[in-house]
């Protein structure tokens, strides 16, 4: 067995990696949702902000995404083995997915400006945005129910389709969609400079936000059945009643602050709140992996390999961190600048 700390610390590093790709890529493809369903007199004008504030880092928000696979690759080699074999379908689709929406909003970008080639490339990088959180959230849903199991005798169908497919991991999938859009609708209030465009967001992050608490609710009701290691633990363990008042805190103080136009407010409640989402899921599961049959202990890398990530991860993280500050920085002056000398010049017609 390797050395119990530094299991802890690779798990914890692997977590933070998820909820920074929540935050950040989520709120991406939460952007996509929109531009899909981008309506009214103001939907060209809806398209173009979330373009410009998607632009300038939306590759640089996969480096989440790797970090992940790279602490499960090395860290957890079985755990990663079986999901990567047993979620091939799912997680291939994901990537796909991936990979569609960053060429359609480039080819968007880049090709000619004709309605038609433009609606064209619209259209793939929208559903491709509809359709990968969705995924992901199948995939969370499967491992967090103990649909992640060693090979046995089972057919094609029942070892490979059916478990991603169960009541439990599309009502992640679906709650995991809700929440990205949540998180981007609230992001782009507070990028929106026009008064009314705010308005048109904030309308969406109210009623995406406020349609979270259902979902979610049918999420942790399916659990008793289909995770009840996850049930149990949100329903009884000590910490719960501590993380689900802080949720719903935080979940008020967006909405609240949402309803009075106070965005910045709502953005760092709406942040805090999904990181409490993805937190409660972490403690919930821990300290299984593939629940429940295989823990992080059981499925640990040697402990010399163990070291020498947590040695990486501890430097990279020096480099990483203040790459991605100024990155942000440099480019939120820049819209800000842009779309301020934009409303200097007067108002444009959608």
């Amino acid at each position: 067995m390797s050395d119990l700390p530094l299991v802890e610390l690779t798990s914890a590093a692997c977590l933070a990696a998820i909820t920074a790709y929540v935050l950040f890529g989520g709120a991406d493809f939460g952007g996509g949702v929109w531009d899909l369903l981008a309506t009214g007199p103001r939907a060209k004008a809806q398209r173009a902000l979330i373009a410009d504030t998607i632009s300038p880092i939306w590759e640089a928000n996969h480096v989440w995404l790797i970090l992940v696979v790279v602490i499960l690759f090395t860290g957890f080699p079985s755990a990663y083995a079986r999901i990567s074999v047993s979620l091939h379908i799912p997680l291939t689709l994901m990537l796909v997915g991936v990979v569609l929406r960053g060429s359609a909003f480039t080819f968007r970008s880049y090709d000619r400006r004709d309605d038609d080639v433009q609606r064209r490339w619209g259209m793939v990088f929208a559903v491709a945005s509809l359709v990968t959180p969705v995924l992901l959230g199948l995939a969370a849903g499967t491992v967090a129910g103990g649909g992640v199991t060693a090979p046995g005798r089972r057919s094609f169908t029942e070892a490979y389709v059916l478990p991603w497919l169960a009541p439990f991991p599309l009502a992640i999938g679906v709650l995991t969609l809700l929440l990205f859009a949540f998180l981007a609708a609230v992001y782009l209030t507070v990028e929106a400079r026009d008064v009314d465009l705010a308005g048109d967001f904030r309308r969406r992050a109210l009623w995406s936000g406020g349609a979270l608490l259902p979902v979610a609710a049918v999420a942790l009701w399916l659990a008793r059945d289909a995770a009840p290691w996850i049930f149990t633990e949100l329903v009884e363990a000590a910490w719960a009643p501590v993380l689900h008042l802080l949720t719903a805190s935080a979940a008020s103080i967006a909405l609240l602050a949402l309803w009075q136009r106070q965005y910045r407010v709502a953005r760092t409640a709406a942040a805090t709140q999904t990181a409490l989402i993805v937190s409660g899921w972490g403690l919930a599961q821990w300290p299984w992996l593939l629940p429940p049959t295989l823990s992080a202990y059981d499925a640990a890398a040697p402990t010399a390999t163990l070291a020498l990530l947590v040695g990486a991860l501890t430097i990279g993280a020096v480099v990483l961190f203040p790459a991605l500050g100024y990155l942000f920085a440099i480019f939120g002056r820049a819209a800000s600048g842009e779309q301020r000398t934009a409303n200097s010049e007067g108002p444009t017609t959608p």
